[in-house]
């Protein structure tokens, strides 16, 4: 592609989605990377196998998203997918504890997972505040879809941590919750009765 054309085809991006997107790519850059070097510390199947599949995914989205902004070749960001079968067990169970690993030989499955874990919550929270940036709409879409891929690999990992009792939650006592939650009403519905206003046609 000619400087030309490159420059017809990014055009239509504004400063800040221009440095939004900046900060995405290289984001997943950095999250391709740091799961290549996770791999070797993966002693278990299934943690491998989500690694595998992830990092998978994270690549061709990155290819997607960086043929958007460089062609202009605009399409809709596919949803991550992973085999749903979630059952959080609440409660602490004498977790085990932690401490910083004195070298990189000491990593093992519950550092990859909570590094993984890690970098897809920050992940969703970068590409959420690049979608609030952006002004062109397929851009805002794919990048939006992009930070829900990233909650749902997080939730994955998460689910994973969860079953082996890496990540145990904490819970507060039933009256305690239920007092909390039972604080609020439902909100009178606005418009005077008439319904929410509609859109000029």
């Amino acid at each position: 592609m000619t400087n030309q054309a490159q420059q017809s085809a990014t055009a239509k991006f504004g400063a800040h989605e221009t440095m939004e997107v900046h900060e995405v790519l290289t984001g997943i850059i950095d999250g391709i990377n740091n799961f290549e070097l996770y791999r070797d510390h993966v002693r278990d199947q299934q943690l491998g196998t989500i690694l595998d599949h992830q990092l998978q995914f994270m690549t061709e989205e990155y290819n997607t998203l960086l043929q958007a902004v460089q062609q202009n070749g605009m399409s809709e960001a596919a949803p991550y997918r992973w085999p749903k079968n979630v059952s959080p067990k609440y409660g602490l169970r004498h977790p085990a504890p932690v401490s910083p690993n004195a070298s990189p030989n000491e990593m093992d499955d519950r550092d990859v997972a909570s590094a993984m874990l890690g970098q897809h919550k920050s992940g969703a929270i970068k590409k959420i505040t690049a979608a609030l940036e952006c002004a062109n709409p397929q851009l805002r879409s794919i990048i939006q879809q992009s930070a829900i891929n990233c909650t749902e690999q997080a939730f994955e990992v998460w689910n994973f941590m969860n079953q082996r009792g890496m990540y145990q939650v904490p819970t507060m006592m039933d009256m305690t919750t239920n007092t909390l939650v039972n604080a609020y009403s439902s909100a009178n519905a606005t418009g005077q009765g008439q319904g929410a206003p509609a859109w000029p046609q």
